[in-house]
């Protein structure tokens, strides 16, 4: 290692490539997961639980947002470029111009990215208009995010449902990558620009790894896309595309362990 790059990041000595905040439902651990893969070596992400005493899932989730400015004075004076928020059918519950207003009224020092946000940008960088969501959601949510996106001036062509054994959202992390493999199986992919396998707590990069007809965009591919090109990584490859160098490397590490 050079001498003269020692400790003269203002970031920290791990995240000379960028320092990120990321908020994550409570019992949701496939965040972290697959962001330690997507992220690169010298990005450095720290994770907040969001939480919520609430029995419904859908005050539970709504809460997770509503409660985002007190989530975030866990940072105290952290240093971030950016803070992540993990959980997409919080917005689809509580709809775009309520999200825009809560996120309008945080006051922070670093700009705030949502899961919605994030797919949002991803879809436009590479240009997809119709598109087919996969997602494990029960169907109020499901319903919700048709809306949502169809509101955001896409063509939701359809939705395939991955069947969970409670309508509680939290059985969504009993789910694994073969149960996305299984449900893109089962679809067309004729006139579909793109696919978005939403859900945070749903692992599915070994699935985008494989090859497809189409893109296969995810809550957190996305995420992590769009926060390495907040910072200009050079992690994060030309504006017609959401690849991330190296990460199918670091998928193949932890998957071959």
């Amino acid at each position: 290692m050079n001498e003269s790059a020692i400790g003269k990041n203002i970031r920290g000595e791990y995240s000379r490539g960028g320092r990120f905040g990321v908020g994550t439902p409570q019992a949701n651990s496939t965040v972290e997961d697959e962001f330690s893969i997507l992220m690169p070596r010298e990005v450095s992400f720290h994770a907040v639980r969001l939480t919520s005493a609430a029995g419904k899932p859908e005050d539970r989730l709504c809460e997770y947002m509503e409660r985002l400015g007190e989530y975030l004075l866990r940072y105290d004076v952290m240093p971030l470029d950016g803070f992540a928020f993990a959980c997409t059918a919080s917005s689809y519950l509580l709809g775009a111009d309520a999200e825009q207003s809560i996120l309008t009224a945080i006051d922070s020092n670093f700009p705030i990215y949502t899961a919605t946000g994030a797919i949002n940008w991803a879809l436009h960088r590479i240009n997809a208009k119709r598109i087919l969501i996969v997602a494990p959601y029960p169907e109020f949510i499901r319903e919700a995010a048709s809306r949502y996106w169809r509101s955001a001036g896409y063509d939701v062509v359809d939705i395939k449902h991955i069947q969970t054994e409670t309508i509680d959202t939290r059985s969504i992390y009993d789910l694994g990558s073969l149960n996305v493999k299984a449900a893109l199986e089962a679809v067309s992919f004729d006139g579909i620009d793109a696919v978005v396998v939403s859900g945070t707590g749903m692992p599915s990069l070994p699935v985008i790894a494989c090859d497809w007809a189409v893109p296969i965009l995810s809550s957190n591919l996305c995420l992590a896309a769009q926060l390495l090109a907040s910072v200009n990584s050079s992690a994060i490859s030309d504006a017609g595309s959401l690849a991330i160098n190296g990460w199918q490397k670091r998928l193949a590490e932890v998957m071959d362990n």
